[in-house]
């Protein structure tokens, strides 16, 4: 079944609360995100404006102008409903790369948290990032750039999170965090140690992070996920999680 497009623009809009950009400036109903270093995806504009080709030209405008102020190319995530097809069809007239094809996925939250596997590593929760939780996720996902960007980012974070740290010992072995949202809580930072993979470790951060979904009221938890993530596709989808659209993003250049 379909999703509604009020659905989607918020999941859109609660993802982008829950990885803040240093600066967001609305143009008319545009998110246009900046945030200097970090995941290249924050700095990404959510396009919420209207579909006449007027309207079109007028945020796309308002987008470049805004990114060449600061100095990067211009990029934009092309997520239904909103002008999607339009504004795509543009881009690429335009000459704007396609790239990063994701699946924006959900599950209701008690699906989630009874998923764990007996025998799982045990999960510590917290409200803040700890060094070996941090540790733990750029081994994974840091690729020797700047932690500090990444850092900096979570401590823009506003909404009820949980960190998940499933331990082997004292050992953290795999991560994960969630952000609580107006009735749903979304899935981010999920990593784990190759030593730890396929041990049910991933499975039990996630059943961890619906404990916490539940206990803030959130029902329905959502994560994004690339297509092309094999292992991260399989694990989510025993979990209990389905995609409710697809998107991908455009860039300058």
């Amino acid at each position: 079944m379909a999703e509604s497009p009020e659905l989607l623009r918020g999941l859109q809009e609660r993802a982008a609360r829950a990885v803040p950009a240093e600066r967001i400036e609305d143009a008319g109903g545009w998110w246009l995100r900046h945030a200097r270093g970090g995941a290249w995806w924050v700095s990404s504009a959510l396009p919420h404006g209207g579909t006449a080709p007027d309207e079109l030209a007028r945020g796309i405008a308002r987008a470049e102008a805004f990114y060449a102020g600061h100095g990067v190319a211009a990029r934009f995530q092309i997520t239904p409903p909103a002008c999607a097809d339009a504004l795509d069809a543009i881009l690429a007239e335009r000459g704007y790369r396609r790239h990063d094809a994701m699946s924006l996925q959900a599950a209701p939250t008690a699906h989630v948290l009874a998923q764990a596997w007996p025998g799982a590593p045990r999960v510590r929760l917290d409200d803040r990032p700890g060094d070996a939780w941090f540790e733990a996720w750029d081994a994974v996902h840091g690729h020797g750039g700047d932690p500090r960007h990444e850092r900096d980012m979570l401590a823009r974070v506003q909404r009820p999170s949980a960190y998940a740290s499933a331990l082997v010992g004292d050992e953290v072995v795999a991560v994960g965090r969630a952000v609580a949202d107006t009735g749903w809580a979304g899935v981010f930072g999920m990593a784990t140690l190759p030593l730890a993979r396929g041990k049910g470790a991933a499975r039990a951060v996630l059943a961890a992070l619906a404990d916490f979904a539940h206990n803030q009221g959130a029902d329905r938890m959502y994560l994004q996920v690339e297509r092309g993530n094999a292992a991260a596709l399989g694990l989510y989808g025993r979990a209990g999680f389905a995609e409710i659209c697809g998107y991908h993003y455009r860039t300058a250049g």
